[in-house]
């Protein structure tokens, strides 16, 4: 499975781990990922995604149903 979020599009930088005599070596800066079951009410079914912690606290703020009609507007999904 991938390391993207389903609802924001977040995925992996990529960036230097630096040590402390300030060698650099290529790292990848993954998202805080989180697989989450969601009711949809209108639908009666419950989806499983795989978003950001960001996206939850958007989700608890304006709710499962309304991030998904943006997104269904903005075309993303």
């Amino acid at each position: 499975m991938s390391r993207v979020c389903d609802l924001t599009g977040k995925k992996a930088l990529k960036g230097n781990k630096v040590s402390h005599s300030n060698r650099k070596s290529k790292r990848r800066f993954y998202p805080n990922l989180q697989t989450k079951k969601f009711y949809l009410p209108e639908q009666d079914e419950w989806v499983t995604l795989k978003v950001s912690t960001s996206a939850l606290k958007t989700i608890n703020k304006k709710g499962i149903s309304a991030c998904l009609n943006n997104l269904i507007k903005n075309g993303k999904i």
